[in-house]
């Protein structure tokens, strides 16, 4: 059986629903894949900050190839992972559970798909220092543009 669905073909996401930006968030729980050549973990962050979106989630994927492993190193130091677990080049799925930092997110495109990319992280307790030049930038591009 075949049905005409008008504009089916042109159809795109609006947007509304991607997330970009700062935000303070708490790891929640994941899991991990190990493709031959592709390891990463599939993260769930939940937003505490900023308030106008807190409790919202997404998920985003840390890479640990070899080629990315600077950054997951990065996640883990700046979110507090245990630093004898990172020593020891052991990563327990269970220990990042519930930790908190700050990710810089944005979208990545990728053969007509969307994914929710990190960029840069920072420790939780930098959020206020972080926050405030987000909003001086903006209040200073507005000033510039008349908003």
């Amino acid at each position: 059986m075949r049905r005409q669905i008008p504009g089916l073909h042109s159809w795109r996401p609006d947007g509304q629903d991607r997330l970009e930006g700062r935000f303070l968030v708490r790891v929640d729980p994941a899991f991990s894949c190990w493709q031959p050549g592709k390891p990463f973990l599939e993260r769930p962050f939940v937003i505490f900050e900023p308030e106008a979106l807190k409790k919202k989630a997404f998920v985003a994927r840390l890479n640990f190839t070899d080629k990315a492993l600077w950054k997951f190193s990065w996640f883990l130091r700046d979110f507090g992972y245990d630093a004898e677990l990172l020593r020891q080049d052991q990563v327990d799925v269970k220990a990042l559970l519930g930790l908190q930092g700050i990710v810089q997110t944005c979208h990545a495109f990728i053969n007509e798909r969307t994914y929710q990319n990190i960029d840069g992280f920072a420790p939780a307790g930098e959020w206020e220092a972080l926050s405030s030049i987000g909003k001086d930038a903006s209040e200073a591009n507005g000033k510039a543009h008349g908003v």
